[in-house]
C-alpha cells in the first residue's frame, strides 16, 4: 500500500505531496488557471508516472538478463478530455535488437505495474475530516 498526503497553504494551488514519507514532489496550476506554474499539475503526473513506470520495468528486465541496450525512452501521451481517456504508448529503442528482444522488451512492458493498475480501474473511498473535530469525520465516506 502505498501513500500521498498533499499538503497548501492559504488556498495556494501550489502542493507539496509527502510519498510514502521518504519523497517529497511539488505539484502546482499554470498561471492561466492562478497557479504559479513552478511544476506540473496534478494531472501531468499520470503520463510522467506511467512512462516512468514502462521505462523502469524494461530496464530491470534488461539489467536482470545482462544486455546492454544503450538509451530507452518511454513516451506516453495522454489525452485527458477524452471519454474513455486515452493513452498512447511509444518505446524508443535503439538499433541493432533482435526481433526476439523486442518481443520480450513489448510484453516486459505490458506487464508494467502502473499500466496493470489502470487497467484494473478504481475504487474510491472519500472522506472528509477536521482537525478541530479532532480527526472525527465530517462526512463518512459514500
Amino acid at each position: 500500500m502505498f501513500t500521498a498526503i498533499a499538503r497548501s497553504r492559504d488556498g495556494a494551488l501550489l502542493q507539496r505531496v509527502d510519498v510514502n514519507g521518504r519523497h517529497e514532489i511539488t505539484t502546482d496550476e499554470p498561471a492561466s488557471l492562478g497557479g504559479t506554474d513552478t511544476a506540473p499539475a496534478p494531472h501531468e503526473l499520470l503520463p510522467a508516472m506511467l512512462a516512468s513506470c514502462i521505462g523502469v520495468t524494461i530496464a530491470a528486465y534488461v539489467r536482470k538478463h545482462g544486455w546492454s541496450i544503450g538509451e530507452l525512452a518511454v513516451e506516453v501521451t495522454y489525452d485527458n478530455r477524452s471519454t474513455p481517456r486515452h493513452v498512447t504508448t511509444t518505446i524508443h529503442l535503439p538499433d541493432g535488437l533482435t526481433a526476439e528482444q523486442i518481443g520480450r522488451l513489448e510484453r516486459v512492458a505490458e506487464a508494467c505495474p502502473v499500466k496493470r493498475g489502470l487497467e484494473a480501474g478504481f475504487s474510491f473511498e472519500p472522506a472528509i475530516v477536521s482537525s478541530g473535530s479532532r480527526g472525527g469525520v465530517l462526512r463518512a465516506p459514500v
